[in-house]
């Protein structure tokens, strides 16, 4: 059992807080476009603060508790790339500025934290008071899984979401998005600004994320600090890698194929873990070092097949799936 003391959550909880008060501050002090020197270099950042973490816990914790972390770290980064190809399908639909997109996506990871730190802790209730939550969590995972693998080729209807259409029919929403102000005056009337539209959308992204990300991390580790640090550490270099791979999401044709094939493999997972805990202890469990090879595996795999096809074939483009078919508004000319 790791035990955290209540210094060390603070500790960790300032050093999140202060790396995501930088980032909103560069974004609200100096908007501009984001270069690839620049994205490269907080994505490098980020990631090598997520690594030096990783090391101090494992000597600190032990080898054992230090892989969870890292299998945990990479299966939401994993899922993190795909919550970036949904960024981007919603910039692109509303036409959102370049020197407003970093914006979206402070805000984006301070709603995803919130989400994630209570789903973290209404999880981490629920399996230790009710241990067949495991084998719910597994299923939803499988569910998922199956739903993302069948849908795997088209995209989220984000424009015709039903949260984004609410949201317009009981606001007023100004044409254009006046400086990046969320809210404005025309005429005296208080209005909404598309950006305001894009940050639902995003809201609501997060939330659907949520619901698949905390279980799966679950499914590696039953730490609720672990489950905490490997999504807040996965969060923090979003808005970094987003400018930095956008130019590349369309090349990652296999993916969501991928991140499918992972949510199942993990939803398996914790069936096992909770017919071992309420069945019997015959029944086998996957240790976390094989878990951490088999998803970075399935990583490697998903990616080299993917440069490999789009090489071969540059029309080939990738999507980020979605959890429900969509027919597309298809309009008939005589």
């Amino acid at each position: 059992m790791l035990e955290i003391s209540g210094l060390t959550w603070a500790v960790t909880i300032g050093l999140i807080v202060v790396l995501l008060a930088v980032d909103l501050v560069l974004a609200a002090a100096r908007p501009h476009r984001i270069g690839f020197r620049e994205a490269s270099l907080w994505s490098v950042f980020y990631i090598l603060v997520a690594i030096g973490f990783g090391v101090w816990f494992a000597s600190a914790h032990g080898g054992g508790f230090g892989a969870e972390y890292f299998a945990g770290y990479i299966v939401e980064k994993s899922l993190s790339v795909d919550n970036l190809f949904v960024f981007v399908i919603i910039m692109t639909t509303f036409l959102v500025p370049e020197e407003h997109q970093h914006k979206v996506l402070t805000f984006g990871i301070v709603l995803a934290l919130i989400m994630r730190g209570i789903f973290i802790a209404v999880g981490a209730t629920l399996l230790a008071l009710f241990s067949f939550m495991f084998l719910l969590f597994g299923l939803l995972l499988i569910y998922t899984a199956v739903q993302l693998f069948r849908h795997r080729n088209e995209d989220p209807d984000v424009e015709n979401n039903v949260v984004v259409t609410t949201a317009r029919k009981l606001l007023p929403v100004t044409d254009d998005y006046v400086g990046g102000r969320i809210f404005t005056r025309v005429g005296g009337k208080r209005m909404a600004t598309p950006l305001f539209v894009v940050l639902v959308a995003i809201g609501g992204v997060d939330l659907l994320f949520a619901l698949d990300s905390i279980p799966a991390v679950f499914g590696v580790t039953e730490e609720p600090y672990i489950v905490f640090t490997a999504n807040a550490f996965a969060l923090l270099g979003l808005r970094a890698l987003f400018f930095l791979v956008k130019g590349l999401l369309d090349r990652l044709v296999y993916l969501s194929a991928g991140l499918a094939i992972i949510l199942a493999f993990i939803g398996v997972k914790l069936i096992l873990h909770w017919a071992h805990v309420d069945i019997s202890a015959s029944v086998p469990e996957v240790p976390t070092p094989l878990s951490l090879g088999v998803i970075i595996s399935i990583l490697v795999v998903v990616t080299v097949a993917s440069l490999i096809k789009t090489r071969n074939d540059p029309t080939a483009k990738a999507h980020p799936g979605s959890l429900r078919g969509h027919r597309e508004d298809k309009t008939e000319t005589d």
